[in-house]
């Protein structure tokens, strides 16, 4: 399996996936960690990606979905953002209901 497909099967196979630097408990970057603290607040479990641990990913991620920068978090397939767009949404209490309706429906 190619790395796109490895990353397309990833993000359809979560309901809410996020693609970081480092893990949710070690984030490697500031923008990572407050991205994960957001989708760990909302409380359901959600799969995560370490892209400093995977070159292939790191480097073919930005072409997957157009989006350049880390990290990337995919609810029900669909690419959301990066931090700023899922804490503005966390915010606004519309992250917590798009998580808990993705984990309901998987």
């Amino acid at each position: 399996m190619d790395v796109m497909e490895r990353i397309d099967t990833t993000v359809k196979e979560n309901p809410v996936v996020i693609f970081m630097k480092g893990t949710p408990q070690l984030p490697q970057c500031g923008y990572s960690s407050r991205t994960a603290q957001a989708l760990a607040a909302c409380g359901q479990e959600f799969a995560h990606v370490n892209v400093l641990a995977d070159p292939e990913v790191f480097q073919n991620l930005p072409r997957y979905a157009n989006w350049p920068t880390f990290p990337q978090v995919y609810i029900n397939g669909e690419l959301i953002g990066g931090c700023d767009i899922t804490l503005e949404l966390y915010q606004k209490g519309d992250l917590q209901k798009m998580v808990q309706q993705a984990v309901d429906n998987a």
